[in-house]
């Protein structure tokens, strides 16, 4: 097997997809502007420093989806992929993508965020492997605040993809070619782990642990 790994939000997209979902909300009227958005620019800032607590995140993230119930939540985001997301998406990401997937690379999409804002973000982009953040969600089908499972963050993107490998028989010893993209910091674990990380529109941090150590850079929303 031969894995092309990208993660998502400022790799794939220009954007940070729940960053970008949170101020959506905001529009729709379902969060106080100036309190949602001190409080999100505020753990967005702790993810890019890479302090961020990933269970609070979410406690945070999802609260409104369980306000308001699975269906009106199904419809804002499909405003908001139309709106937001497939305006954002650029050519370049996508041949990136497709051209892995002509190579015959098995593709996974491995994020922070999640599943709720990024499966229908990853089928836009032609991907149907996806490892995200996934929610643990009570009987009516909200979201209870809770993490799944292990989180896909920093050192559990690792852990993610070596239970995908495991639940198909597989390990790393099996993968001949593993390759990841990625813009963050947060990412450097699985950066390590493959046999090709490409810092892909690197944050500063990255960009210079890239360059000290001869990793491929690659800047794709030029």
């Amino acid at each position: 097997m031969k894995l092309a790994l990208f993660d998502l939000d400022h790799t794939l997209l220009p954007l940070d997809s729940d960053y970008a979902w949170g101020q959506f909300t905001v529009r729709l009227g379902w969060r106080d502007a100036e309190t949602h958005t001190r409080a999100n620019d505020a753990f967005y800032e702790q993810y890019k420093a890479g302090t961020l607590d990933i269970h609070e995140y979410i406690r945070f993230s999802v609260a409104p989806l369980a306000e308001h119930g699975p269906q009106k939540a199904d419809a804002a985001h499909r405003r908001f992929m139309d709106e937001v997301i497939l305006p954002a998406m650029q050519p370049r990401a996508m041949e990136l993508v497709r051209a892995h997937q002509a190579a015959g690379d098995q593709v996974l999409i491995v994020t922070a965020t999640n599943e709720f804002i990024t499966r229908p973000i990853a089928h836009a982009f032609g991907v149907d492997e996806l490892i995200a953040i996934d929610l643990e969600r009570d009987g009516q089908g909200n979201p209870t605040g809770a993490i799944r499972g292990t989180p896909s963050f920093r050192e559990g993107k690792v852990a993610r993809v070596e239970q995908w490998l495991s639940e198909r028989g597989l390990d790393w010893s099996r993968v001949e070619r593993s390759t990841f993209y990625s813009d963050s910091i947060n990412d450097l674990p699985l950066l390590e782990k493959v046999h090709e990380p490409v810092a892909t529109n690197p944050d500063e941090r990255l960009r210079s642990i890239a360059d000290g150590r001869g990793w491929r850079i690659l800047n794709l929303f030029e």
